[in-house]
């Protein structure tokens, strides 16, 4: 039923998420290790709402309206979302001017200030699209129009059940993990675009090789993604590795806490550890040729 195999470890994280979710709100209660394994867990189901968007897991249709439907109550927002926001929005523009999710849309900086208010900002220019889309279904396509509906629908039983059973347990199990999914994944978008050069063939993105990149689906890989959308996550590596020497090193890095740690709290003290907008020297240079070209 799988188309692939390497699936079961996506079926495997969501049967967790699920087992632990049950186990916090009916058995375990709350307990510090657990509960940070579910918000990793969290983060993971949003990457798997991700790699589900652009290739379904299942082989039969229905299967796949299920799961979407689980990514919903879990991820925190209807799973369709990810089509007019990401699949037709994000990859066709990649970080150019039209993206909603642009990183550059209040300033060049790469601070900890613009990481922290990208995912909120990021958030409200998506609605968008995602308006746009709903209307266009509702004209076009009302089948896919009450599936997308009824997302929504799915999210807000889940939501307000589990508000009436226990508002606490739900705070703490249910909407605590959701937003820090949704949060998490921006965060993600933002620091794999910005100060790339989104007009360059192979530095349009920065990449994350290490640890968290293999628990996270391979997600860390974000140049072959863009240029391979198409292609399964389990393929990425192999992907990278065919153009992983093309791409500038200073797009690639090993840690992505690392990275957080020496660009948004270092380099404030420390310059050296300051990223560059290979963007803006990209224009720079236009520039420079442009001026020279005028003046010859």
């Amino acid at each position: 039923m799988l188309r692939y195999q390497a699936d079961l470890r996506t079926v495997a994280y969501m049967l967790v998420t699920t087992a632990v979710f049950a186990l916090q709100w009916t058995v375990v209660g709350f307990h510090p290790v657990l509960y940070v394994l579910y918000l990793f867990l969290s983060i993971a189901v949003t990457v798997i709402a991700h790699n589900h968007n652009h290739l379904p897991i299942w082989k039969k249709p229905f299967l796949n309206h299920l799961t979407d439907y689980w990514l919903t109550v879990f991820y925190g927002f209807p799973a369709f979302a990810w089509i007019p926001t990401h699949n037709m929005n994000h990859h066709r523009m990649n970080n150019r001017e039209g993206d909603y999710t642009i990183t550059y849309r209040l300033t060049e900086n790469n601070t900890l200030l613009m990481l922290l208010l990208y995912p909120t900002m990021s958030s409200y220019y998506q609605q968008k699209p995602i308006r746009d889309y709903l209307r266009n279904l509702w004209r076009g396509d009302r089948r896919k129009f009450w599936l997308a509906f009824g997302q929504y629908v799915a999210l807000a039983v889940w939501i307000i059940t589990f508000l009436i059973l226990d508002w606490q347990k739900a705070l703490l199990y249910v909407i605590i993990p959701q937003q820090v999914g949704l949060f998490s994944v921006l965060v993600f978008n933002y620091v794999q675009h910005v100060h790339a050069d989104e007009e360059s063939v192979y530095n349009h993105s920065r990449n994350f090789t290490g640890f968290l990149n293999k628990m996270l689906f391979n997600n860390g890989f974000h140049t072959v993604h863009h240029d391979k959308a198409g292609s399964h996550w389990s393929k990425a590596p192999e992907l990278h590795a065919e153009v992983a020497d093309k791409i500038d090193p200073a797009l690639i890095e090993r840690s992505f806490w690392w990275y957080i740690i020496r660009v948004y709290f270092l380099a404030p003290f420390v310059p050296k550890f300051r990223t560059k907008s290979m963007r803006l020297e990209r224009i720079k240079q236009m520039h420079q040729e442009g001026t020279s070209v005028a003046t010859s």
